[in-house]
Order: structure tokens, then C-alpha cells, then sequence
């Protein structure tokens, strides 16, 4: 499966802790990342992760070219709630392209969990469906 993974500058720590906790699942599938999120997986993990650019120098819209075109299969994307972003609406778009594809998306840790306990038990094959 290809797992997104994006992080606001505010959970990208959360992210890396997130990732070191499921190493061993995300081990098994192809990841792609904003870039600055992607480097500071690597760095803790040693994972193998497509890395675009960063997030506001358009790391987000490349993520979602790949959601458009049904090359992602879930999406984790810790998002701080608290703080506009300069690039909001390429962060909206991201989401309303997963609710448009339906792309399993965690916008918080515990969502997160959830989705790759379920990627870990076989729950996400139906998306093998839409290829």
C-alpha cells in the first residue's frame, strides 16, 4: 500500500515518534512524504520515504496530484488545528480530495493508530479494488 504522510511544523515530532512506534508495519508499504516531514522520518527511522518538497514550496499539491490520479491508499496527515497555515488552502484541498477518492485519512494521533492497526490486520485491502 502507498501511505502519505504529512506533518505541520507543530507535530512533525509527534509524527517522528509516530513513525519510530510503527516502524515495523511501515516497513512493509511505500511512503511518500512532504519533504521536511520525510527527511525527519528518515533521520529516526531509517525508512525508505519519496520525499517531495516541503509542504508550502508545494510538497502538499504533489500529494495530492497522487491522490487524484488513486496512487495513494491512506493518508496521515497531523495537522496543527491551532495555528492558520499561509498554504490553508492546499492543505484543504488535500483533505477534500481523500473525502472525494475515499483515502482513509487520520488528522490526529489517535485516528492514525486506528487506521494502521487496521492496514496492519488486512482492513485496507478493498482499496486494492480501486486500482
Amino acid at each position: 500500500m502507498n501511505i502519505g504522510l504529512i506533518a505541520h511544523d507543530a507535530k512533525k515530532k509527534l509524527m517522528q515518534n509516530f513513525c519510530i512506534a510503527y516502524r515495523g508495519i511501515l516497513c512493509k508499504h511505500s511512503l511518500y512524504a512532504t519533504g521536511t516531514t520525510g527527511r525527519l522520518i528518515v533521520e529516526v527511522t531509517n525508512l525508505s520515504v519519496h520525499k517531495y518538497l516541503a509542504g508550502h514550496l508545494g510538497g502538499e499539491q504533489q500529494l495530492a496530484a497522487q491522490i487524484e490520479h488513486n496512487q495513494i491508499d491512506l493518508l496521515i496527515f497531523l495537522r496543527d488545528p491551532s495555528e492558520p497555515k499561509k498554504h490553508e488552502p492546499d492543505v484543504n484541498n488535500v483533505i477534500r480530495l481523500c473525502d472525494t477518492y475515499n483515502i482513509p485519512m487520520a488528522t490526529n494521533l489517535a485516528t492514525a493508530e486506528l487506521l494502521i492497526k487496521a492496514l496492519d490486520r488486512g482492513d485496507m485491502e478493498w482499496r486494492e479494488l480501486y486500482v
